[in-house]
């Protein structure tokens, strides 16, 4: 099986060491442009594009289901001290909303926007017409979000612009690399073998871009609920496409999963849990995975090796 080292740059060791932790207390720091983000990977994007120059801060943790989220009496006061807010959209954010709409549009960095805005960019929506907000499972979004959001601090910044654009190049050269990383491990993975079966409906956006059947237990959201039909017709997918691995999310509880295992066992076929995958979060410091490149690439491997 060929496995290649994915070489990060030392820039984003750098990075993985600062703190996703949920913020409890907002400290604005003089002389840097302050930016809150909703997630963790517009957290990690923001300090990576941004580097010495801006001072973040994320509003939910590690492991934390955005869909669901409850902002905090501390987050209101981060949103509206912030130089600017950075956060997905499409509804990724959905309980946020009356607490986003309070903040200033010219102070907002919307990442879905950006997106939207380009005929050449596909916005994926579900069978009954749900928007999916999991843009950066497409590495060419991801690409997209980071140029903008350069352009976005060189517009207000302009004294460290040439800072940002060499942030900004050498990440761009990352996510290139990140995507041949891809290819290159899926070329251990024969296209009829390419199913994959989650928690949620987040990995619409990964298939699309790398060629994946994707399926998933709850919908877009996990505010959905899943019924008995969803989960036995889920079996019998796995029986009739004889799937070997389901795979856990690591912001979405189990129980879902080991409900279509037992359904799958039942109809005298197994059914392993692949491994964890990083969907709406990503990992703490001790995972090694709190960076969009380590989490992705984490997510590949974990993907390829199960199925194989």
């Amino acid at each position: 099986m060929k496995k290649l080292k994915f070489m990060i740059a030392s820039m984003m060791g750098i990075v993985s060491l600062l703190s996703c932790s949920p913020l409890n207390h907002y400290n604005y720091v003089e002389g840097k442009v302050n930016i809150v983000a909703t997630t963790t990977m517009l957290g990690d994007l923001s300090r990576v594009i941004g580097g010495e120059h801006v001072s973040v801060a994320t509003l939910m943790g590690a492991g934390v289901d955005p869909h669901s989220y409850n902002p905090k009496p501390s987050d209101t006061r981060a949103l509206a001290k912030a130089d600017f807010v950075v956060l997905n959209g499409l509804h990724l954010e959905a309980t946020m909303g009356d607490v986003l709409q309070s903040i200033d549009h010219s102070q907002c960095f919307t990442a879905s926007d950006t997106l939207e805005a380009m005929s050449s960019v596909r916005i994926i929506q579900n069978d009954e017409g749900l928007v999916d907000p999991h843009i950066w499972g497409d590495i060419t979004n991801w690409m997209v979000v980071a140029l903008s959001l350069k352009d976005k601090l060189v517009a207000i910044d302009s004294e460290n612009a040439e800072d940002y654009e060499n942030n900004y190049l050498v990440y761009q050269q990352q996510l290139s690399d990140l995507y041949q990383y891809v290819l290159t491990r899926l070329e251990d993975l024969p296209t009829q073998k390419r199913v994959l079966i989650t928690a949620h409906d987040a990995f619409a956006y990964l298939g699309l871009s790398f060629g994946f059947e994707v399926h998933a237990i709850q919908g877009i959201s996990t505010q959905s609920e899943a019924s008995v039909k969803d989960i036995q017709d889920l079996a019998n997918l796995v029986v009739d496409l004889d799937v070997k691995a389901i795979f856990v999310e690591t912001s979405v509880p189990e129980n879902t999963i080991q409900s279509v295992i037992q359904a799958v066992e039942a109809r005298g076929k197994d059914l392993a849990i692949g491994g964890h995958l990083y969907s709406d979060s990503l990992g703490d410091s001790e995972s090694g995975h709190d960076t969009y490149l380590t989490m992705y690439q984490h997510n590949i491997d974990t993907i390829v090796d199960a199925l194989q």
